[in-house]
């Protein structure tokens, strides 16, 4: 097989938030080391689980800073960078880029939707143009539930075919199986990350790189069992019991608002205060959300 990159179970990490809603940078460090230990290949840092968007540019370039000098690899970051303005992309990737950390996520610019083939490219290629370093690698971001902005096939052609060795991979959070396993077909050497963490499992069998995903705030071991071991007849019954861990803890967090709910039960697990906030306009769950949740 084509080798790929990035590729193993990478964390799209919840941010802890303070009591003035600022990212909580030493409880974000303690997490972010607690899913390396638990088997996470890396951290997919501000990203849309991290309320990225909720976050300045200042605060997301202070917390990066941090997981660095708290000694986190470069190497095993993959932070969003891709926000509505190229410009504004441009410096969060060059700071990424100034701190060893050469692997970024990004978002097209969603805030005008329905944005012509040519026009994305020509965003994404400005942002290649203008920093214009060999080490960047982009794993571009679809996500058309949230920005609104799909990526369609025929951009990311374009983009592979323009700068070789830049765009590295995709991580497909739509949702669709087929989708992801036509990227596979359509990309040899493409790294292919499922979005959605019960759809790691399939996608590794027809190729995909791994996955991106929120449940693994939570479930960590069990995806890095299953990426580990998805290959070997001696060990199906034990990677089928994860896979049934990794979909019931997703259905258990879908069942009330997302990020809010994985906070909860993070903060269920750990005690930490720092997970029962989320940055405005998201909000905690409601008392009686909360308790269902919890006693589930």
């Amino acid at each position: 097989m084509t080798a790929l990159h990035p590729r193993g179970v990478f964390s799209a990490a919840l941010t802890p938030i303070t009591e003035t809603f600022a990212p909580d940078h030493a409880l974000f460090i303690a997490h972010c080391r607690r899913l390396l230990a638990e088997g996470c290949d890396g951290i997919a840092l501000l990203g849309t689980t991290g309320e990225a968007n909720s976050f300045s540019s200042d605060e997301r370039r202070a917390l990066l800073e941090a997981v660095v000098e708290a000694g986190i690899a470069p190497a095993q970051l993959l932070p969003g960078t891709g926000v509505a303005a190229v410009t504004e992309t441009v410096a969060l990737t060059r700071h990424a880029l100034s701190l060893g950390v050469t692997t970024v996520v990004m978002l097209p610019p969603f805030y005008y939707k329905a944005p012509t083939e040519d026009g994305l490219f020509a965003a994404y290629a400005e942002v290649v143009e203008r920093l214009a370093d060999p080490r960047l690698r982009i794993v571009l971001y679809h996500i058309p539930q949230m920005s609104a902005v799909p990526i369609p096939f025929p951009v990311i052609a374009r983009l592979r075919e323009a700068y070789p060795g830049v765009f590295t991979g995709i991580k497909d959070s739509a949702g669709d199986l087929s989708h992801m396993e036509a990227l596979v077909t359509s990309f040899p050497g493409l790294a292919v990350l499922a979005g959605a963490d019960p759809l790691m499992l399939p996608l590794l069998r027809k190729g995909g790189a791994g996955c991106i995903t929120a449940t693994s705030n939570l479930v960590a071991s069990d995806l890095a069992f299953v990426f580990r071991h998805f290959a070997d007849p001696a060990r199906v019954a034990e990677v089928e019991a994860a896979q049934a861990r990794i979909v019931a803890m997703r259905n258990r967090a879908s069942r009330f608002a997302q990020m809010a709910s994985l906070k909860a039960l993070l903060m269920q697990r750990t005690g930490e205060a720092g997970w029962q906030r989320l940055r405005p306009p998201l909000l905690p769950l409601s008392s009686a959300d909360r308790s269902a949740l919890l006693e589930n």
